[in-house]
C-alpha cells in the first residue's frame, strides 16, 4: 500500500460527558475514507493523545483499524518523553491487528539535543517491527530534528519517512534536498502543504481534512499530479480556513467547525478548552462565505 497523499490526523470525538464516543470514530473512519483520505492518523495532537489514558488510546486505535479495515493506512500516534516508554508503547502497538505503523514525535519537555533524539527515535525502530513516521514539531515539543539527523536515521531500514511541522521552509526544503528519494516526507502544516508538495513532498498530513475531507484529498491528488491550477484554486478558496484551525491552541478550533457543521460534538479534554464566543462567531462567517454552513 503506497504512502502518498493526504491524510487525516483524526481528532477524537468525546460525548458530551467526556467519555470516548466509539460509534461516532466509527462514522468518522469511514466518512475519511469515502471522501478520498488516503492515511489516517489516531491519537496525534489533534487527537489530544496526551489526554487519554493508555487504555482509550489502544481502543481508539483498535477501532480505527477496524472501521479502516485495511482500505489506507493507519499510522498510530506513539509519542513519549521516556525512550523506555516510547518503546514498551511501540511493542504493544504492534499487536494491533491492522494497525500499519507508528508515527512518533520528537521527546517532549526533556528538550534532547540531536544525538540523544537519535537514540530516542532508533531505540524505537529497533524495538517494533512496524514502520515508523518520524514527527518533527518543535513548538509543541521544545526540540527540532535537523535534517542531518533525519538522514542518520533513514539508515533504519523501518524509518519509512517523516510529518514535518517544523514550519521552515528553509530547513524542510534542506531535508528533502538530502535524504533518498523513497523516504517519504509529509507536510504536517495545511498552510504549507502546496510548497512542501512542489519541492517533492510525498504528501500532507491535515487537520482541515476532518471538516472538508474531499476537498483536501483534490488539492494534494491535483498537486501531487502536477496539476497546480486545481491545487491552487481550492488552496486559495480554502485557505482562510486552513488558518483559522489555530487561532486557538488546536484541535479546539476544528473541533469547534465540527460542531457547528453537525458532525460532532464540540467536547475537549483539559487543559484543552472550547474556543472563546469571538472565535466561534468568527469560525461560522467563515464557513458561511465558503458555502459550508
Amino acid at each position: 500500500m503506497e504512502l502518498t497523499g493526504c491524510g487525516t490526523a483524526l481528532v477524537t470525538p468525546f460525548r458530551p460527558d467526556g467519555t470516548l464516543d466509539e460509534p461516532a470514530l466509527e462514522t468518522q473512519v469511514n466518512a475519511q475514507i469515502e471522501h478520498g483520505i488516503q492515511l489516517l492518523i489516531p491519537c496525534g495532537t489533534t487527537g489530544e493523545a496526551a489526554t487519554l489514558s493508555d487504555p482509550e488510546s489502544l481502543r481508539v486505535i483498535e477501532l480505527t483499524c477496524a472501521a479502516a479495515a485495511g482500505r489506507v493506512p493507519v499510522f498510530a500516534g506513539c509519542t513519549h518523553n521516556s525512550t523506555a516508554l516510547a518503546v514498551e508503547r511501540a511493542r504493544r502497538l504492534a499487536q494491533i491487528p491492522g494497525l500499519t505503523g507508528i508515527l512518533t514525535a520528537n521527546p517532549y519537555y526533556n528538550r534532547p539535543g540531536q544525538e540523544g533524539q537519535y537514540q530516542h527515535f532508533r531505540a524505537i525502530a529497533e524495538a517494533s517491527s512496524l514502520p515508523i513516521l518520524l514527527y518533527n514539531i518543535p513548538a509543541r515539543t521544545g526540540a527540532n530534528l535537523e535534517p542531518a539527523t533525519v538522514l542518520r536515521l533513514t539508515e533504519l531500514e523501518n524509518i519509512v519517512g517523516i510529518k514535518e511541522s517544523s514550519g521552515n521552509i528553509v530547513q524542510i526544503t534542506e531535508l528533502l534536498h538530502l535524504v533518498p528519494r523513497t523516504f517519504r516526507v509529509f507536510a504536517g502544516d495545511d498552510a504549507l502543504a502546496l510548497p512542501i508538495l512542489a519541492l517533492g513532498g510525498a504528501g500532507l498530513i491535515s487537520v482541515a481534512s476532518n471538516v472538508i475531507p474531499a476537498q483536501m484529498a483534490e488539492m494534494v491528488r491535483a498537486a501531487l499530479a502536477n496539476d497546480w491550477e486545481t491545487a491552487r484554486r481550492l488552496n486559495r478558496r480554502f485557505f482562510p480556513l486552513l488558518q483559522a484551525h489555530f487561532w486557538e491552541p488546536s484541535p479546539a478550533p476544528v473541533k469547534a467547525v465540527m460542531a457547528i457543521l453537525g458532525l460532532g460534538p464540540d467536547t475537549l479534554r483539559l487543559p484543552m478548552v472550547p474556543v472563546t464566543t469571538t472565535t466561534h462567531s468568527r469560525l461560522q462567517q467563515i464557513l458561511a462565505n465558503l458555502g459550508l454552513k
